[in-house]
């Protein structure tokens, strides 16, 4: 009778889960569907970043903050301001990610600024990049 050995490469654990924001049943279980490891990290990164301070009670320091910065000019400084405070927030409130790097970019037609963030999910050894459109809403 052969010996299975499990290691990191041929059994990978799910170490992170999280709900669905729209709590989606799964079809086959007829229960919640779940967010696994990089995916749920990534819902949870996104929803920080669109959060602002004060809108969760109970909780009013949690958010990026980012919103009142779109209302301002895009320029370069602002672009800055935008990048330092993702790094903030995710540094702040994300323990499962480790940042690598945020690109922040302007789009002066629709004043709308993309964010691409790429980051480790600890204990993983690919690194992920999430796409965020932060837009003005009023």
């Amino acid at each position: 009778m052969p010996i299975t050995v499990f290691t990191p490469r041929t059994k990978k654990l799910d170490l992170y889960s999280d709900l669905r924001k729209d709590l989606a049943i799964s079809p086959l279980s007829s229960d919640l569907t779940v967010l696994k490891n990089d995916d749920a990290v990534k819902d949870a990164l996104k929803n920080l970043l669109l959060t602002d301070r004060g809108e969760r009670l109970m909780q009013p320091n949690l958010g990026g903050n980012i919103r009142a910065l779109l209302f301002e000019n895009l320029t370069p400084a602002v672009l800055q301001m935008i990048k330092t405070q993702i790094e903030e927030t995710v540094k702040l409130y994300e323990p499962r990610a480790e940042l690598i790097d945020v690109t922040v970019a302007a789009d002066m037609d629709s004043s709308n600024v993309s964010a691409k963030i790429t980051f480790y999910v600890r204990n993983q050894e690919q690194p992920i990049t999430l796409d965020v459109i932060l837009e003005r809403t009023r």
